[in-house]
């Protein structure tokens, strides 16, 4: 038994969800988004909560069970809350500003990177040294975010790079004489 799957998804005021099929359509005062789902489970919406239910007791009904509650949780947490990474530039000369659509990054290159920047999520660098991205969709987010360090991760000696804030780097000791 799925503990996640059991759990129905609450939906907040202001939020409504409308299921046609194996298609769930979640809309919010953010956007709106849809979700897919398998054959596997069934979605029904009730008053204010949406419950996934799982079509037979086979190995891979009872996988889709409690991924697909959590898909149709972040449709609801996105389109209410939306979904937010930080990171943070570290090194010398290392920088980050923006202009218009386009990330400008001084990462120590021979040249300055430029990342453009999708049209569905929000990207802000409060500080030179540091970066936020937010939308409404999880993955997008996540993958933008990973897109950006991509370009310079941290190096175990001095910490140089991008990371993600919190997140700690295994620092190792240089050559001794």
């Amino acid at each position: 038994m799925s503990r996640i799957g059991k759990k129905p998804v609450e939906l907040p005021s202001g939020v409504s969800a409308s299921v046609s099929g194996q298609m769930i359509e979640v809309k919010g005062p953010k956007g709106t988004r849809s979700f897919k789902a398998t054959d596997d489970v069934t979605i029904a919406v009730n008053e204010n909560a949406v419950a996934v239910t799982p079509r037979g007791s086979s190995k891979r009904a009872l996988q889709q069970w409690g991924m697909s509650r959590t898909m149709v949780q972040n449709l609801v947490t996105g389109v209410t809350a939306g979904f937010k990474k930080e990171l943070e530039i570290t090194g010398v000369g290392y920088r980050a500003q923006l202009q218009g659509n386009v990330l400008k990054l001084n990462l120590g290159l021979s040249h300055d990177v430029d990342f453009q920047i999708p049209s569905d999520v929000t990207v802000t660098a409060p500080k030179p040294t540091e970066i936020t991205i937010e939308g409404i969709d999880e993955q997008r987010v996540g993958q933008v975010a990973a897109n950006i360090r991509e370009w310079r991760k941290p190096e175990p000696y001095k910490g140089k790079g991008i990371r993600y804030k919190g997140e700690f780097i295994f620092r190792k000791e240089g050559k001794k004489k």
